[in-house]
C-alpha cells in the first residue's frame, strides 16, 4: 500500500485548529536532588480565536516542545468567553492576580488597543480590538500579569 502525501497533507489541513496561540513565556527550571540538578522546562502559552475566546495554559515537560503541546491542552482546557461589543469591553474592570495588578477601560472605536506586555497578547487574542489596558502591580513578570488580565475578563458583566 503506498503512502500519499497528499492525503496526508489534506488531513492535517483539517486537524487545524481554530485557535490562534502565542508563547508567552519559556523559561528553564531546576530541581535540586541528591545527584544534582535536574532540568525541565515551563511553558506558558496564550490561545484565542479572536471572537470572544481566550485561555491561558502552564505545563512543564523534559523538553520545550513537550511543555509547549501540554501547555496548549491546558490552555483549551482553561478557556473562557467575554462578551465583546463594537471591538470593546463592556465597562472598566480592575483585577489581582498574585503580585500583578491589571486595569482595563473600554475605548471608542478606532481607538486601538493601547496595552502592554502579556495582557496586550491576552486582549488581541479574545478579539478585543479598542481597549486601554494598564498594568498596576509592581511585577514585570509576564505570566502573573497575563493571568491577572485573565481574572479581569473574567470580572465583566455578561
Amino acid at each position: 500500500m503506498a503512502f500519499d502525501r497528499k492525503k496526508e497533507g489534506d488531513r492535517m489541513k483539517a486537524r487545524k485548529s481554530e485557535f490562534e496561540e502565542q508563547v508567552v513565556d519559556l523559561r528553564r527550571v531546576t530541581r535540586v536532588m541528591a545527584g544534582g540538578k535536574r532540568f525541565r522546562f515551563r511553558a506558558t502559552v496564550i490561545i484565542g480565536d479572536g471572537k470572544g475566546r481566550v485561555g491561558v495554559g502552564i505545563a512543564k515537560g523534559l523538553d520545550v516542545e513537550t511543555s509547549i503541546n501540554k501547555a496548549r491542552a491546558k490552555a483549551k482546557n482553561n478557556i473562557i468567553g467575554i462578551d465583546i461589543k463594537n471591538g470593546t469591553i463592556a465597562h472598566e474592570v480592575k483585577a489581582k492576580y498574585s503580585a500583578a495588578q491589571v486595569l482595563l477601560k473600554p475605548a471608542p472605536e478606532g481607538h486601538g488597543l493601547m496595552a502592554g506586555g502579556s495582557p496586550r497578547l491576552v486582549l488581541k487574542l479574545a478579539g478585543v480590538r479598542d481597549v486601554t489596558a494598564k498594568c498596576l502591580g509592581n511585577t514585570n513578570n509576564k505570566l502573573t500579569n497575563a493571568l491577572a488580565a485573565i481574572e479581569a475578563l473574567k470580572k465583566l458583566k455578561k
